[in-house]
């Protein structure tokens, strides 16, 4: 049973809404809170999810309820983050709905440039934004490299392009109409990341979006963080993730996959394609030591051979930005063409 605190009364200009997920996060929730708070556009309702913490977050939540009507507290016994996102959808009668997470600060301009953002452009279902780490963390160079991934991407050509890279957004910026969201069946649990599990639905639905050309967010990346620690969030079940998705909405007019890239990531998705129903074909390499062999039971053919092969649709399983160009550039001068029969997927 969930409880609600706070009238959260919303002025007919109202037409934001804030999903901000809690589980046991007292010592940052404040922070949150406040720069939500502090927000130049002011016209907005937060509805903080609690999930049955145990430690002073619901006692944090229950103060701001008291104290400002834009702010709302949900409480529930655990249930997990899926679920607590899908009753918190469920609850929005605004036009947009935004994220926000318990150890994240917003920048004081995030809510009114993404509202204006998506105003204009009535081509794009929602938006994100860059991030910049929360000042005083330690930044790993991997995830700075992450992060300049994306921050970069501020055009649908770009997210596009690099759909089955990574999750294209992060989670925390999202700002979203909420119809769209609704269509898509909102979030659901398959034991792979939620976000991207969202957003690949939209893509498949024809939806688009991009991230806001300006950082709005500081984003925690703390080692508590659920992205860290559960198993949904794997290497192997984002890998499941796009390998269902590009299965059902392109895989079925080819005769099987053949994945470029036979390190640790091509394997991994040589591995997991009998569970979603993929055929793979063949694995592709420029070592000549590999060619030749078999690795789950298929040929590791030589570039030029696998390229002319027909009817299958060849995965880039190469990771790191260089290597990942330095393939494209491979396949486009064997013929293969990104978006039609070749995807870059790491």
């Amino acid at each position: 049973m969930t409880r609600s605190l706070g009238t959260g009364s919303a002025e007919p200009s109202v037409d934001i809404t804030v999903l901000l997920p809690v589980r046991n996060a007292a010592a940052t929730l404040p922070a949150a809170l406040t720069s939500l708070s502090a927000q130049t556009l002011d016209a907005f309702t937060v509805l903080i999810l609690d999930d049955g913490s145990t430690d002073g977050s619901l006692d944090v939540a229950r103060d701001w309820a008291r104290r400002d009507p834009r702010f709302v507290s949900v409480e529930s016994e655990p249930r997990g983050i899926v679920r607590t996102l899908q009753e918190g959808l469920s609850r929005v009668r605004t036009e947009f709905v935004a994220r926000m997470d318990a150890d994240d600060v917003c920048l004081p301009r995030r809510l009114a440039v993404q509202s204006a953002f998506l105003r204009e452009r009535g081509d794009l279902v929602g938006c994100g934004a860059q991030v910049v780490p929360v000042p005083g963390q330690p930044v790993k160079d991997r995830a700075l490299e992450y992060l300049a991934w994306l921050n970069g991407l501020t055009d649908w050509e770009s997210v596009e392009r690099d759909l089955f890279v990574e999750c294209p957004l992060a989670h925390p910026t999202f700002f979203f109409r909420a119809e769209a969201l609704r269509r898509a069946g909102g979030y659901r649990d398959r034991s792979w990341p939620e976000d991207y599990d969202l957003l690949l639905r939209l893509w498949r639905l024809g939806g688009r979006y991009c991230s806001v050309p300006e950082p709005l967010l500081e984003w925690g990346e703390g080692d508590h963080r659920l992205s860290k620690t559960h198993p949904a969030y794997s290497t192997a079940a984002f890998a499941r993730c796009r390998l269902h998705h590009l299965h059902r909405a392109v895989l079925p007019d080819f005769a099987g996959v053949a994945i470029w890239g036979s390190g640790p990531t091509g394997k991994l998705l040589g591995r997991l394609c009998p569970e979603v129903g993929v055929r793979l074909a063949n694995f592709v390499d420029v070592d000549p030591r590999k060619i030749g062999q078999e690795i789950h039971g298929v040929p590791v053919l030589e570039a030029r051979e696998a390229a002319s092969r027909k009817g299958l649709f060849h995965l880039g399983a190469v990771a790191r930005k260089q290597g990942r160009e330095s393939l494209r550039r491979m396949v486009r001068e064997l013929g293969l063409e990104e978006g039609v029969n070749f995807r870059s997927v790491a």
